[in-house]
């Protein structure tokens, strides 16, 4: 396996203060990505491989397009969500699942209650057991197995990595990303998920925030309609509070996170960002984004503090802000 990002290779991307001392720091690495595809700027080892966790999503859900899966607007959107469990959300993927003829049971991922406090505390209230619909990696697994079913693949072992979907989906990514898969290995779904470099990342999702649905190439076209399904429904991606959603709705950003410290944002004019958290923290990942899209020109400052606002980057000591999570880098 490739090496993947270690101390040596990381630079700081955030700090952590509280009443003007700095309580703790975020290491890692981040690349920029010019409208054009050339490297803007890069911080710590960007060659260096990652699993990219969810923030792979979107090019896993053009394979499944390329793959003539028939997904279009929210069930679009739900293939590319880490979803908060919400009843909207749960409503899409079920019909994702009805589409493809199939019910909750032929779901692989793992049962789980949702995320989204209000949904999780009625869950609680009502006794409602934990369930595979509301994992937050549903409307992927439903989009997989409706692609199972558009091509007469088996659906019961549609996981495994040398399932034709999932061969499909590995050589999806490589033809985004521009180079190989290095690894290989399980996420915490069950599905799975394949090392590239953080530049490699970077460029496969520049390539989707920047295509055409009137190219005259499928690839190009497909990757367009993930972005656009997922711009045009905001909610579908995340949920309500959540920073994907967030920069969705309020600056036209696409944006999605992975777990273990994984973010990758594409401006509305197609600079890219993605880095990834050496600690697998995720709480300032968002901020570290915007940042370096507004200090590349990308966002205004002045969108970029209103948004700040909801990001929860507030530290507190008792009733009070004593402190704020702030990006230590900028382009």
């Amino acid at each position: 396996m490739s090496k993947s990002l270690s101390v040596p290779g990381a630079v700081e991307l955030a700090t952590v203060d509280r009443g003007g001392f700095v309580e703790s720091r975020h290491s890692g690495a981040a690349v920029v990505l010019a409208p054009d595809g050339t490297v803007r700027a890069s911080f710590g080892d960007a060659e260096a491989t990652l699993l990219p966790r969810s923030s792979l999503k979107p090019l896993q859900a053009v394979g499944m397009l390329t793959a003539n899966a028939e997904l279009a607007g929210e069930r679009l959107g739900l293939a590319t969500a880490s979803h908060t469990g919400t009843d909207r959300h749960v409503e899409v993927v079920r019909a994702i699942l009805h589409q493809a003829g199939l019910t909750e049971d032929a779901l692989g991922c793992p049962a789980a209650r949702a995320s989204d406090p209000e949904t999780r505390d009625r869950q609680i209230r009502d006794l409602d057991p934990a369930s595979s619909i509301r994992m937050n990696c549903s409307g992927k697994h439903a989009a997989m197995l409706l692609t199972c079913v558009a091509n007469g693949w088996d659906t019961a072992d549609y996981l495994d990595l040398e399932h034709p979907l999932q061969r499909h989906v590995r050589d999806t990514i490589e033809r985004l990303a521009g180079e190989k898969v290095q690894a290989s290995v399980v996420d915490g779904c069950g599905a799975p998920v394949h090392a590239v470099t953080l530049t490699g990342l970077a460029r496969g999702i520049h390539r989707m925030g920047t295509a055409s649905e009137r190219s005259p190439f499928a690839l190009h076209r497909h990757a367009a309609s993930v972005v656009g399904a997922v711009r045009e429904n905001p909610w579908t991606i995340a949920g309500p509070d959540q920073p994907d959603t967030i920069l969705g709705e309020r600056l036209g950003v696409f944006a999605k996170l992975g777990a273990e410290g994984v973010q990758v944002a594409v401006a509305p004019d197609g600079t890219t960002v993605a880095l990834k958290m050496l600690d697998g923290g995720q709480r300032a990942a968002p901020i570290v984004a915007l940042t370096l899209l507004q200090t590349a020109g990308a966002l205004s400052a002045a969108d970029v503090a209103l948004v700040a606002d909801d990001l929860h980057l507030d530290i507190r000591g008792g009733a009070e802000v004593v402190g704020r999570i702030r990006a230590a880098v900028t382009v």
